[in-house]
């Protein structure tokens, strides 16, 4: 397919098959299960095909009567970006009261260190200890921050803030631009100190999401920080695309195979961002990612779940032979952003003409 191929009625019939594939995946409710709901809320909002949040509420309301995995965790807390767009579309009040439940986990049990930041945490044991890693931007605090717009709480809008600010501060490297994985506080080092492809993601599309969800984000200090950590990010990851319009799994690394999932995240964020200085970074990548869409609605190429591995070789040898929830959310929440500037191009081209 090539970029000409491209309309909005290809992304349209994409996002609808990619919709109904992942609904047939029997997920639990964790991280899997809450990026890829994301991306199909992401994906109601954009087209307004109330089969999506049909299909969303009624498999929720199947996870609530089974009965949800509790204690929480950081990665479990991703699904509480489902309960608030559902919430918002339906006003039902027990979406917004698991996810207040989420958050008053965060906020109060949640394991952290130094300046409150938040530690990665993957079930009920101290899994990383004092380590933070880029995935808990995604999982927690951009969770946080719609939580805390929605419900009009400005301490939990700068606890989101604040995460963002240390991740910040952590992670990323103001010499390349770019995120390593994660962090170990108590070895003051990144661990092997890659820049996986997926944490760039995660941290990208996290920070661009802010402007967009913060009412006048330019009060918040904080912000500013993110502004001026995304553009360095953007700025660095475009120059590593691929001629496919794709990334590494290991950004720097041209041995390492292209990943479908961090590619998405990493487009997303600068369609979101908007600067049309990257735009045909981002038509690069839509073409990339829509060939890597099957016709069942499967997106391809997509790492299995990463800890921060041990060397080079750890993460090229992920397996990406299998469908993954985080694949088909971030697609979603590509594809959507696509979608949205397209459309709003055409009803403007329409206005014109009247």
């Amino acid at each position: 397919m090539t970029q000409e191929e491209i309309s909005s009625e290809r992304i349209r019939d994409a996002i609808s098959r990619i919709v109904e594939r992942t609904m047939r995946m029997d997920m639990l409710w964790d991280w899997p299960c809450g990026v890829a709901y994301y991306g199909i809320s992401r994906a109601f909002e954009v087209t307004g095909d109330a089969h999506c949040i049909d299909l969303l509420k009624a498999r929720v309301d199947e996870y609530m009567e089974l009965g949800l995995p509790k204690p929480w965790n950081v990665n479990r807390c991703a699904m509480g970006h489902c309960l608030l767009s559902l919430y918002e579309a339906t006003g039902e009040k027990t979406y917004l009261d698991v996810a207040a439940d989420k958050t008053d986990y965060l906020e109060h049990d949640a394991l952290r260190f130094g300046e409150g930041v938040l530690q990665h945490t993957v079930s009920a044991k101290n899994d990383f200890p004092e380590q933070c890693w880029a995935d808990t931007l995604f999982m927690a605090a951009f969770f946080l921050l719609r939580f805390g717009v929605l419900t009009k709480d400005e301490s939990i809008i700068e606890d989101a803030l604040n995460q963002y600010y240390w991740h910040i501060r952590f992670l990323q490297n103001k010499e390349t631009g770019l995120w390593y994985h994660g962090y170990n506080n108590r070895t003051g080092d990144h661990m092997s100190g890659f820049y996986w492809g997926r944490a760039n993601a995660w941290a990208a599309y996290t920070m661009s999401q802010v402007k967009k969800v913060l009412p006048q984000a330019y009060l918040y200090p904080k912000f500013m920080d993110i502004c001026g950590s995304l553009e360095e990010l953007l700025s660095s990851a475009k120059l590593l695309q691929t001629e496919n319009g794709l990334w590494h799994t290991i950004l720097d690394d041209p041995d390492s195979y292209e990943e479908v999932s961090a590619s998405c995240g990493i487009a997303a964020a600068m369609e979101t961002d908007g600067n049309p200085l990257r735009r045909k970074y981002v038509d690069r990548a839509l073409v990339g990612v829509m060939n890597e869409i099957s016709p069942d609605g499967r997106v391809q190429n997509v790492s299995a779940g990463t800890a921060v591995m041990k060397d080079r070789e750890g993460y090229r040898n992920i397996s990406r032979d299998w469908i993954q929830g985080w694949g088909q959310g971030l697609a979603l929440a590509f594809l959507s952003e696509v979608l949205l500037r397209i459309e709003n191009g055409e009803e403007r081209k329409e206005e014109k003409k009247c």
